[in-house]
C-alpha cells in the first residue's frame, strides 16, 4: 500500500470510527479553551477537566482572571503539574490579552504564539477548534501514530505536521486532528499497539512482524 493509499484508508477508517469530533477539553469560550490547552501540557485532558471547573468559576475571561491572586491559580492548577509555571503563564497572558487585545483571544498566529505558555501546538488547537481555521496540531499521539502508519518519518514534530498537511485535504485537518487523538487513546495506544496490533496498523502493513521504533516528539 502506497503512502497516499494509506492516508486515504486512515481518513476513511477514522471517519467511520469517529463521525463526531467533540473537543475533549471542557471550555465555554476561546479564553477557557486557551487556558485548558495550556494546562494539558504533560497532563491528561481528563485531569485538566477536573481542575478547570473551579478555576473558571473564579474567572472565565481574561479581565476577571487578572483579579485572581497568583496563589489561588497555582493552588487550583497544581494537580496538572508544573503549577508555578502554568499559573504564571495564565496570569501573565490574561494581563496581555487585556492590555493588547481588549481582553479577547486574538485570531492571529503570531499574536497567540507571543503569549506566555503558548507554543505552536497550543496556538494550532485554539485556531482550529476555537476559530475554525484549518490547522494540524501535532501532539505525542499524532506524532506516534503518523510514524506507525507510515505517513511521516518522525524526524520532528514540525516535519510530521508538514507531512500530514500534504497528505490530507485542508478541509479535513481539524476533524482529523481529533480523530487521530481519539484512535490513539482507544486503539493504537503507546503500550497496547506496537505497530502490529490495531486495525489501521495491520491493514496498512499486513506483513509487518517487528515492532515500530517510534521517534520521540
Amino acid at each position: 500500500m502506497r503512502k497516499a493509499e494509506r492516508a486515504a484508508y486512515v481518513m476513511e477508517t477514522l471517519q467511520a470510527h469517529y463521525p463526531e469530533t467533540p473537543v475533549p477539553l471542557d471550555h465555554s469560550n476561546n479564553f477557557t479553551l486557551l487556558v485548558a490547552v495550556l494546562l494539558s501540557a504533560q497532563c491528561t485532558d481528563a485531569r485538566v477537566n477536573t481542575v478547570t471547573p473551579e478555576l473558571f468559576a473564579n474567572a472565565d475571561n481574561a479581565a476577571d482572571m487578572t483579579a485572581v491572586p497568583f496563589e489561588t491559580i497555582a493552588r487550583i492548577v497544581k494537580p496538572c503539574g508544573l503549577a508555578p509555571r502554568k499559573a504564571q503563564a495564565i496570569a501573565t497572558l490574561s494581563q496581555m490579552l487585556v492590555e493588547l487585545h481588549g481582553g479577547e483571544v486574538p485570531q492571529d498566529w503570531e499574536a497567540l504564539e507571543a503569549l506566555p505558555g503558548v507554543g505552536h501546538k497550543t496556538a494550532s488547537v485554539v485556531m482550529s477548534q476555537g476559530f475554525g481555521v484549518p490547522a494540524m496540531p501535532v501532539d505525542t499521539h499524532i506524532h506516534r501514530l503518523a510514524q506507525r502508519w507510515g505517513l511521516t518519518n518522525g524526524r520532528s514534530v514540525e516535519q510530521t505536521e508538514r507531512d500530514l498537511k500534504k497528505l490530507f485535504p485542508e478541509e479535513r485537518w481539524n476533524a482529523l486532528h481529533l480523530q487521530i487523538i481519539f484512535y490513539g487513546r482507544e486503539h493504537c495506544t503507546a503500550r497496547g499497539c506496537d505497530g502490529t496490533v490495531c486495525e489501521i496498523c495491520r491493514t496498512c502493513y499486513p506483513r509487518r512482524r517487528n515492532p515500530v521504533v517510534v521517534r520521540k516528539a
